[in-house]
């Protein structure tokens, strides 16, 4: 539910409390008021069942109790193949880490994963579940694969579906990805090509990882995926805000991606809009360029997108998180310390490198800004506090 649509109490309801509560009062007053009949056992005053704290309650209370390199460790999540899993499991101690991706691509099945994941998890605190996380869109983007696991079919034809059928597909593949213990799928994709990109689009259209070319279409079966998944405990990351689909280079492998289309109001912030209002708990920045918003700065070190756009206009108040900013040319210029930093001072919340080597240069660099900007210092909680509600959030398994 986004920020236009919350909820408002009604001054009806407010106007019945305190007729009551005058009524109450009158009636304390009044002179002919019935004495307690002699002898009758008077029943004791019932304090009311505490109301027990919310999970964002719960998160501030963790964070508040953290030291600054704990706090910093909430905004960085690394990777590593399958067989490399277990391996990251000491950068998860030192770091703090909040979560570890599995990524490339096996073909191992889900009891092996899951075998796999068991050492990094381990290493997380008792009651702070890590983000594990893996990405499960479908077609040529598929991470996992083998017994357990369905062929998923690539986006476009995900988009032919019928919503009931799309959610019951998504539902069964996130119950297959929480018993190799996977609980992040980095999808869906929310990405609507433009008509002039649509046989030029590298990273989207390309690959067929658009749901379609209409939002509004592309928005319903980006809600019914999010629907699907968290059904079966599994969370989302809606990506890449604010759209891929209209540029005609990749991140991955161009130094400068420029979409000099998309606006603030563009119409295909719509399929974004229909994943936030379906309850995804992140939403992935693209790492491209916007002329018409933010020219000259990449949009998960925009202030401008991450606050103004997502948060401010689209109401989203779950977790922010990058693509991999480890082997992405279009941020290479910023060393991994830079990167981590202007991310968070942007507004972003969580990190993903899938360079380990990366990650105890970036934590050291926001432990540093945090030390020495008091500013810096409030952002860096605040992410944290949304990174942990997110982590408490998670299912038992």
């Amino acid at each position: 539910m986004t920020a236009r649509r919350r909820r408002r109490i009604l001054p009806a309801v407010l106007a019945v409390g305190l007729l009551l509560a005058g009524c109450s009062a009158e009636g304390a007053g009044t002179a002919g008021a019935t004495a307690p009949i002699a002898g009758a056992t008077v029943s004791p005053t019932l304090s009311p069942t505490p109301t027990p704290p919310t999970v964002a309650e719960r998160a501030a209370a963790i964070v508040a109790r953290m030291s600054r390199s704990e706090r910093a460790g909430q905004a960085l999540m690394t990777a590593g193949t399958v067989s490399q899993l277990p391996g990251l499991a000491p950068a998860v101690r030192r770091y703090h880490l909040a979560g570890v991706m599995v990524r490339g691509r096996s073909g191992a099945g889900t009891a092996a994963v899951a075998k796999a994941f068991r050492p990094v998890r381990s290493a997380a605190p008792e009651g702070l579940p890590l983000l594990t996380a893996t990405d499960q869109e479908g077609g040529l983007v598929q991470v996992l694969s083998g017994p357990g696991f369905s062929t998923i079919p690539r986006a476009t034809v995900q988009g032919g579906l019928p919503l009931r059928t799309m959610r019951a597909d998504a539902r069964t593949w996130g119950t297959q990805l929480a018993k190799a213990g996977v609980r992040l799928d980095l999808a869906p994709v929310a990405d609507v090509p433009c008509a002039s990109t649509l046989h030029d689009n590298p990273p989207i259209a390309g690959l067929d990882r658009q749901y379609s070319s209409d939002p509004g279409h592309a928005g319903e079966h980006v809600a019914a995926f999010v629907a699907g998944m968290r059904s079966a405990g599994v969370a989302t990351a809606v990506k890449h805000f604010p759209g891929l689909g209209c540029v005609r280079a990749n991140t991955d492998t161009s130094r400068r991606v420029v979409d000099s289309v998309t606006t603030a109001s563009s119409v295909r912030l719509k399929a974004f809009a229909a994943g936030i209002d379906g309850g995804t708990a992140f939403v992935m920045m693209s790492s491209a360029e916007y002329s018409r918003i933010d020219p000259g700065t990449p949009a998960l070190f925009s202030s401008r997108i991450i606050r103004g756009l997502l948060r401010e206009r689209l109401g989203f108040d779950g977790v922010v998180m990058s693509d991999d900013v480890g082997g992405a040319r279009a941020v290479a210029r910023w060393t991994p310390g830079q990167r981590a930093v202007r991310f968070v001072r942007a507004g972003g919340d969580l990190l993903l490198d899938v360079a380990p080597a990366d990650i105890g240069p970036m934590h050291g660099a926001l432990v540093d800004q945090a030390g020495r900007s008091p500013a810096f210092d409030a952002q860096l909680t605040a992410a944290a506090e949304r990174v942990v509600a997110a982590r408490l959030a998670l299912p038992a398994s």
